[in-house]
């Protein structure tokens, strides 16, 4: 019994390995070092802004180091690093199952019918 609901056992294995594909590409796509890296960088540009701002009141409070810029600097570099990270080890999609053929069995130990 091959054919259910109009469905041959081909045109299901098809449209599972179109569903495992598009999962794939959406956990690439929210893969969390883009998160990660893509806040890191927003947030320490941000960050560094401020730290260009710096009154001189600021500047007595912090015994004369610039905080908001030494810290916005880190932030971006650590941001920089999941990006770079994700560039160059990307997540790798795994690999979908052989579609059978027409006339195959479409599990092992399984009788064709």
């Amino acid at each position: 019994m091959s054919e259910h609901h109009g469905y041959s056992e081909h045109d299901v294995q098809r449209e599972v390995t179109d569903l495992e594909s598009k999962s794939a590409t959406a956990a690439r796509l929210f893969d969390i070092r883009r998160i990660i890296g893509g806040l890191f960088v927003l947030y320490g540009v941000i960050v560094m802004i401020a730290g260009f701002t710096v009154s001189d009141a600021d500047l007595d409070k912090a015994e004369g180091v610039n905080i908001n810029l030494w810290t916005g600097l880190g932030m971006l570099l650590l941001g920089l690093f999941f990006l770079v990270w994700l560039k160059l080890r990307p997540t790798a999609a795994p690999t979908p199952p052989p579609l059978p053929e027409d006339g195959e069995a479409g599990e092992p130990g399984r009788p064709t019918p």
